[in-house]
């Protein structure tokens, strides 16, 4: 044990004093934050300028109802459509409306010599339809029909509760579940590969320069493996959280330059506070459960545990890849069977959380390959305690197989140079007795 210590903080040491690791460190929040800060600054600071809009009418039954507003102003004229240029010195773009624009919706037609963006062609189409429904409307000779429909619309929000064995019930939101199932599956998957492929890098880099005939002299090839599997794992935890660290005081500092008003508050379990009776009850049901602390602990809880395991897992596969080639370009065939496993798994990642409790998402968040991404998926719809507790112990009992199989690979791998091995040649060195 203690010389699987000194490995491991010697992978550790090693790689956390590396420039890569602190700029990769320091700069994935950034980047983070700023995919998703961003377009709200931009939006805020954003002040578009009016479009004036040139409008030939033959219709004569549009342009009355078109108002102006702050995006879009209108200028009635009777240009026609072959003279369009000169009009644009008037506007930044003509508008033909034909003069059968009620039967034959379109025969409409916009000219402009700059790019006409799709929100201002979605702005204008929507402004006509209104229009021309409003007309068609009339034919029908009924008293105060537009404002029947209008007082007949009505928006429906529904409460979702979700029961547990007991009975008692908490607020359930499937925005919030389907986001952070996708979020949390993505983000296991990207991480177990990128910090396994590490492992597999760092084993062909100390190969190919004959570093591991020295050092597996005093050390067994199964310790030096688990070793730097354990080591490159405390980097990756170390990285995970101080990430998570970064983005959460980096976000409250950002929070108050964006503005807003007050935030909402909810007692855990989906009891509101004073002041929130107004809201809608969807909100009410997002807040409720991304402020209850037994949510939050659940699955940041489970995040890392099947982080941790699904990388160890992977990595001991990665590491026995690594021992039995020369070169990364080696490793391309031999990889497809480890990748294929988290591939359909993330493909299946839109089933799962479509249908979380059937049998097929049940099966995948059980087999070890798969269960990192599935059963994250499925725990913010809610997954039993025995189920969670039977998917971590296969998961990390897979691990100790893995490690055990990856071994006998290693110790045989790491003496192989010139040549990649073959499935079969990898099998005999599984089974190869010492």
């Amino acid at each position: 044990m203690n010389r699987i210590g000194l490995i491991i903080a010697r992978e550790f040491n090693q790689r956390v004093r590396k420039k890569s690791f602190i700029l990769t460190t320091l700069l994935v929040p950034l980047l983070m934050l700023g995919v998703v800060f961003a377009p709200l600054w931009l939006s805020r600071m954003q002040q578009e300028e009016q479009k004036k809009i040139v409008v030939c009418d033959r219709s004569g039954k549009i342009v009355p109802a078109l108002a102006d507003d702050a995006r879009v102003a209108f200028r009635a004229v009777s240009y026609l459509p072959e003279v369009w240029r000169d009009s644009l010195r008037e506007g930044y773009a003509y508008l033909w409306i034909g003069p059968d624009i009620l039967s034959d919706p379109s025969d409409l037609r916009l000219y402009a010599e700059e790019p006409v963006t799709l929100d201002l062609e979605q702005t204008l189409g929507d402004r006509i339809r209104r229009v021309l429904e409003t007309e068609k409307l009339k034919a029908y000779q009924i008293d105060n029909l537009p404002q029947i429909l209008q007082e007949i619309q009505t928006d429906v929000s529904m409460q979702v509760f979700r029961l547990d064995e007991s009975g008692n019930q908490t607020a359930s939101s499937g925005a919030l579940s389907m986001g952070t199932s996708y979020l949390f599956g993505l983000l296991i998957y990207m991480f177990v590969f990128m910090y396994g492929a590490m492992v597999m890098q760092g084993v062909i880099e100390e190969k190919s320069s004959k570093v591991l005939e020295i050092i597996v002299s005093s050390v067994r090839p199964f310790e030096l493996m688990l070793g730097k599997i354990l080591g490159i794992a405390a980097v990756a935890l170390t990285q995970v959280l101080m990430w998570i660290v970064l983005i959460v005081v980096l976000s409250l500092l950002l929070l108050p330059l964006l503005g807003g008003g007050a935030v909402a508050q909810v007692a855990p379990g989906g009891v509101l506070s004073s002041g929130m009776a107004d809201l809608d009850p969807q909100a009410i049901a997002l807040l409720s459960r991304v402020t209850d602390p037994w949510f939050l602990f659940e699955l940041f809880g489970s995040f890392l545990l099947y982080f941790i395991g699904g990388y160890l897992l992977y990595a001991a596969l990665f590491a026995a890849i690594g021992s039995a080639v020369d070169n990364a370009q080696d490793t391309q065939q031999l990889q497809v069977p480890i990748m294929v496993p988290m591939i359909f798994a993330l493909v299946a990642l839109t089933f799962v959380m479509r249908e979380p409790s059937s049998s097929l998402s049940v099966w995948l968040s059980m087999i070890p390959f798969t269960s990192p991404i599935i059963m994250m998926a499925r725990i913010p719809y809610g997954v039993p305690g025995w189920e969670l507790a039977l998917s971590l112990i296969l998961l990390y009992a897979s691990f100790l197989g893995a490690v055990y199989v990856a071994g006998k690979i290693y110790r045989v791998g790491i003496f192989m140079y010139g040549k990649r091995p073959s499935f079969k040649e990898l099998y005999k060195w599984m089974t190869y007795k010492s």
